[in-house]
């Protein structure tokens, strides 16, 4: 049961950040990029703010805040190394 809400909140951090950075993505890649974006946050932000993220299962305010952030970071980054290029 865990595994299913680590997905299904992966996938709202991801299409939550995909939607600040105007990055639309499908419903897999949100959930992908909110798992990852969230161990980015986890090795980047969760020291400075001593939270925890949704892959340490820490489901509290803060540790969502970190998803968050490591996605849109982890956005800004593909956005920053595919600048240019088209989509298809």
């Amino acid at each position: 049961m865990n595994f299913i809400i680590w997905l299904v909140v992966g996938g709202l951090i991801g299409w939550g950040a995909s939607m600040v950075m105007k990055r639309p993505e499908g419903m897999v890649m949100n959930i992908v990029v909110g798992i990852v974006g969230s161990m980015l946050g986890g090795w980047l932000i969760s020291p400075l703010l001593g939270a925890g993220t949704i892959n340490q299962n820490d489901f509290s305010i803060m540790g969502l805040v970190v998803s968050f952030i490591g996605a849109v970071i982890l956005l800004a980054i593909v956005n920053f190394f595919t600048h240019g290029r088209t989509r298809s």
